[in-house]
């Protein structure tokens, strides 16, 4: 909770909606929509990933009718290589190019390809974030 307030301090731009980057951003996109009393919050899926295995390219599906916004905020928990943040968007500008987009995550590897437009902290390693791992009972 510490870490989306702080994100919320680092944003300084209006936007009039949300998208999360399923599922890793789906958390935050929801304290955000209700920080920001924003109801214009939705989920664009992408596969990047098997398990930890990093797959050979990024799928993008299930895009959001986006025809009334102007500015949209993506948002992930992680941006670790970017190419799911770069297809995202890649995705998005094709598709409704009069959108402004800019994105957020609470973490983020210097290593990436992109950086986002606001993030809390650096990472280094792979992180295991509490819903991926404290619920399914992982060690």
């Amino acid at each position: 909770m510490k870490d989306a307030r702080e994100l919320t301090e680092k944003i300084g731009w209006e936007f009039d909606a949300i998208i999360a980057i399923a599922r890793g951003g789906m958390s935050l996109a929801h304290l955000l929509g209700e920080y920001y009393d924003l109801r214009s919050v939705y989920t664009i899926n992408t596969i990047g990933y098997d398990d930890t295995r990093k797959c050979d390219r990024v799928q993008v599906f299930n895009v959001p009718q986006l025809d009334d916004a102007k500015s949209v905020l993506v948002v992930d928990d992680i941006v670790d290589s970017g190419d799911t943040l770069i297809e995202v968007l890649a995705y998005l500008q094709a598709k409704y190019p009069h959108i402004e987009y800019k994105t957020a995550s609470l973490f983020y590897k210097k290593s990436a390809k992109i950086a986002p437009t606001w993030y809390v902290k650096e990472a280094d390693a792979w992180i295991d974030f509490f819903w991926s791992v404290d619920l399914k009972g992982k060690k």
